[in-house]
């Protein structure tokens, strides 16, 4: 059953951004594929620039909440929940401060950056590439953590059934006759890990969120080359997911 929004809960300038920044991505790819002019084509890919400059602004200071976070999240009881959630909270950190660095060398409000050494191509790409490989890692840990939480409550939900009087065996042993011992074990983890995650929207929004988010380091890294349009599809839906949990706090997974 879904729960109303808080209220006043506002949208920030920052999800906001990244909405619109993948949004101008997707469309100038997909403008582009479709022959549109050139002149089109610069100007989205400015607005684009300009909304990604500017959630850098927006994003100054979110290393110390990313500490903050992570100093949290040691006092966890469960070992893996505080080993996933710290280790994110920590890459996002030092992703953030990467971040913060590259404002401040474009904007060129630093007197103290070193204008020479920023010049070089070699160390604002080697900037970058410390940047998406700490915003992976921490992806990598947020998908750690969710398949954990959905082993357990998969768990969790098995033991129920287990305890309940009202025991599938006849249609089970039927999906067994037909699909053969294995083939049942594989369709009984999925009907429940369907089960599982479409009773607890929060952690299938997070799923989906971080899933979808995982693509864009993969192809920035060039681990898993995609393309303008793919990257731009991932980035507006878990932006738009993201959206969500802010609009319906009771839609973002805790801890």
């Amino acid at each position: 059953m879904c729960r109303p929004a808080s209220p006043g809960t506002p949208l920030t300038p920052l999800s906001s951004c990244r909405a619109a920044q993948y949004a101008c991505t997707l469309l100038g790819y997909t403008l582009q594929k479709n022959g549109a002019s050139n002149e089109v084509i610069t100007t989205i890919k400015q607005l684009e620039a300009h909304l990604s400059l500017g959630r850098k602004l927006f994003r100054l200071g979110n290393s110390v909440d990313a500490l903050e976070s992570a100093k949290r999240a040691i006092h966890l009881s469960d070992v893996v929940l505080r080993l996933c959630i710290t280790v994110s909270h920590l890459n996002r950190a030092m992703y953030f401060a990467c971040d913060n660095i590259l404002w401040l060398g474009k904007s060129g409000l630093s007197k103290e950056m070193d204008q020479e050494k920023w010049s070089q191509r070699s160390f604002r790409w080697g900037l970058l590439h410390h940047l998406q490989r700490y915003y992976l890692f921490s992806l990598i840990m947020n998908l750690t953590r969710d398949f954990y939480e959905i082993k357990l409550l998969m768990e969790k939900e098995a033991a129920n059934q287990r305890s309940s009087s009202k025991s599938p065996a006849a249609e089970d042993g039927a999906v067994s006759r037909r699909f053969g011992a294995r083939q049942q074990t594989l369709a009984l983890q999925l009907h429940l890990m369907l089960h599982v995650l479409r009773a607890n929207p929060p952690l299938l929004l997070d799923v989906v969120k971080n899933a979808c988010d995982i693509f864009i380091p993969l192809d920035k890294l060039g681990l898993y080359k995609t393309n303008p349009g793919v990257v731009g599809l991932c980035g507006l839906t878990s932006s738009i997911l993201g959206i969500l949990t802010i609009l319906h706090p009771w839609l973002k997974l805790k801890p």
